[in-house]
């Protein structure tokens, strides 16, 4: 294990900071995975959060000499980092996506959802390709299985004039979905509901449905490294091949969709399985930067065909 003491008397600058860890990182095999896709991508967001400083470039930062107490706190994340395999996330409590931040803890996943990234690339509001030409006659928006609140808070700054439904089956993720609610300042707009699905908003209809469920296979799940052992696991898990929640959603999501209304849904690595299953769906596959196919979007009438 690195020494945190040694380590906050002999190193001087970030970019010491930075170099020790990439090395102590891959030193001890960290799986990444949580906001951050390799070691020294997450080494430097450890770095910036420890020393409030902004996460999108490390290089201004470079060459600073850091204070005593500087240096003895990024030793000590560093070094927590690796002993307990925690995801860096939970360690600061903070994640991002798309650059906009949320607060974090153990009682949620750390959010990392491709919906989140497409719901800035136009795909909304957009002149070309986009799902839903005229944001302004989204009056309604549902989130399901949301979590930390990222998706329906992403939500409610794109679709200014909707009211928004947000449902977890758990307790315990709401409570933090209500603080990052309110450090949003959304509390008048996000409504936050405690219950299995549709079930928590019995008789509503929406004109979107936001849905980034569980969906990792058992076996899978039984086979994660250490750092993914940390969340929540019903968060993760749902039934031998992962698609669990999924069906369920597609045979109840247009009960809850007002006319010319859509789903869009994230299904991992599940789509040959789904197509499979529902050939009568004509599914629109979307892809990411980072992914090919892993979200879903489908209309009210093509739900009922």
């Amino acid at each position: 294990m690195p020494d945190a003491i040694a380590a906050a008397s002999q190193l001087r600058t970030t970019r010491d900071f930075l170099r020790w860890a990439l090395s102590e990182f891959r030193k001890a095999r960290l799986s990444h995975g949580h906001g951050t896709t390799s070691a020294i991508d997450e080494a430097a967001f450890l770095i910036l959060e420890t020393l409030n400083l902004p996460v999108d470039d490390i290089n201004p930062w470079l060459d600073a000499t850091l204070l005593d107490g500087e240096r003895k706190s990024l030793a000590e994340i560093i070094t927590r980092r690796i002993e307990s395999r925690m995801p860096a996330a939970y360690l600061v409590k903070r994640a991002y996506i798309h650059g906009v931040p949320f607060y974090v803890d153990e009682r949620v996943i750390v959010p990392r959802s491709y919906i989140g990234e497409l719901m800035f690339s136009g795909i909304f509001g957009g002149e070309d390709t986009s799902l839903i030409e005229d944001i302004a006659q989204v009056a309604s928006v549902l989130d399901l299985c949301t979590g930390s609140g990222c998706l329906a808070i992403l939500a409610a700054g794109i679709f200014p004039d909707a009211e928004i439904d947000a449902a977890d089956l758990s307790e315990a993720a709401l409570e933090v979905a209500r603080i990052n609610v309110t450090d949003h300042n959304y509390s008048n707009r996000i409504n936050l509901l405690q219950g299995d699905l549709f079930d928590a908003v019995e008789g509503r209809t929406y004109d979107l449905i936001i849905a980034n469920p569980p969906y990792v296979a058992g076996p899978e799940v039984a086979a994660f490294p250490a750092e993914y052992g940390h969340e929540p696991i019903m968060a993760h898990i749902a039934g031998d091949d992962g698609l669990d929640i999924v069906r369920r959603i597609l045979d109840e999501a247009a009960a809850h969709l007002n006319p010319g209304g859509g789903v869009l849904c994230e299904v991992g690595t599940g789509r040959d399985l789904l197509v499979a299953e529902f050939p009568h769906l004509d599914f629109l596959w979307l892809d990411t930067e980072e992914s090919l196919g892993e979200v879903f979007w489908i209309t009210r009438e093509q739900l009922t065909g």
